[in-house]
């Protein structure tokens, strides 16, 4: 995960948060179908940044990696932007942990034998570089039962620019896509109407597969601890960006 710039106007992403606890109370959650993830073929899942595919996804690669899905995780960009300001971090060791981070994660999600395809698009430019990246895409997604990717509508640039492309190369392949949101449980309320809750579905994660992934969030601690004293080195996910994630289950947009 990448925060937009702080310089945005009226940005959402900067703006305090929705509660964990005020989502735990929603009644909502029942009216949300039960989605079953395919149990055999190939499967793609996109990442905007390392650590979008945990956050949002991650209970499920590990349901699909225990199904004996072979599994390819494309991070478009290397999320070497994430502390712009950091004096600890540069860019470029910044895109070195972060892509070692993905790999342990996915190795505690049970996805060891995971492809791991990095597109090295610049952090915070894949709208820029969407047709490259659906073009990309499209070789990657071609003969997978499903691609999952970030959400249209997380209200990061990032995350919808790629979650467009994915839905265009899925199209072009015939496969199934489902987009999981990061960012909207910060910026969205429960029963919020921008939200496409007519087409949002749950993946009901059993505690074994729950445990695999709070291991695999905790994975990046470049993202959830600072990187050192300084303003610019603060977690981009402190524990009330996490609580979010941590749910018994993940919720897409089909």
């Amino acid at each position: 995960m990448t925060r937009q710039d702080p310089a945005r106007a009226a940005d959402p992403i900067q703006a305090r948060g929705t509660d964990e606890s005020e989502w735990r109370r929603w009644d909502g959650w029942e009216g949300l179908p039960e989605l079953a993830l395919p149990s055999s073929g190939r499967a793609v899942v996109v990442a905007a940044h390392p650590d979008d595919e945990v956050l949002g996804f991650g209970g499920s690669i590990s349901l699909l990696a225990a199904s004996g899905l072979d599994l390819t995780v494309v991070t478009v960009t290397d999320g070497e932007r994430s502390h712009p300001h950091s004096r600890v971090e540069t860019p470029g060791s910044l895109a070195r942990i972060r892509a070692e981070e993905t790999r342990a994660a996915l190795d505690d999600l049970g996805a060891a034998d995971a492809d791991i395809v990095p597109l090295h698009v610049p952090d915070t430019e894949v709208a820029r570089h969407e047709d490259r990246v659906a073009d990309a895409l499209a070789d990657v997604v071609a003969g997978a039962v499903l691609c999952a990717a970030p959400w249209t509508g997380d209200i990061h640039a990032d995350h919808e620019a790629a979650g467009r492309a994915a839905l265009r190369a899925s199209g072009a392949a015939g496969a199934a896509c489902l987009h999981y949101p990061v960012w909207m449980w910060h910026w969205a309320r429960p029963g919020d109407p921008r939200v496409p809750w007519t087409a949002a579905a749950r993946i009901v994660l059993p505690p074994a597969a729950l445990d695999r992934k709070t291991a695999a969030i905790n994975r990046f601690t470049s993202q959830i601890s600072p990187l050192g004293p300084e303003p610019g080195d603060a977690a981009i996910l402190p524990p009330e960006e996490i609580a979010h994630h941590l749910r018994s289950a993940e919720v897409v947009f089909t």
